[in-house]
């Protein structure tokens, strides 16, 4: 029994530890304070680019075929909007 709840709770922990590394996490400066004004928007903006170019490689179905349409844009909007933590 322990064993189980051991294993539920590790794997808890490592789903919200990957939930939090978004954009607007990694947006810090070599110090580990966050950055502000124009620094802020250039590393959100790049690593938003950088988002979309991962989401819309990576869209495919279950079949592994590549997603078109109304399809593709709904998953790359969604994927998008959690890497960049919006």
């Amino acid at each position: 029994m322990r064993v189980v709840l051991f294993a539920m709770a590790l794997i808890c922990s490592a789903g919200l530890a990957q939930a939090a590394d978004t954009c607007k996490t990694k947006a810090v400066d070599k110090n580990g304070k966050p950055l502000v004004g124009a620094a802020l928007t250039s590393s959100i903006n790049k690593c938003t680019k950088d988002a979309t170019a991962a989401c819309e490689a990576s869209a495919k179905s279950k079949d592994g075929k590549p997603l078109v349409g109304a399809a593709k844009t709904s998953y790359t909007k969604k994927c998008v909007s959690d890497a960049v933590g919006s």
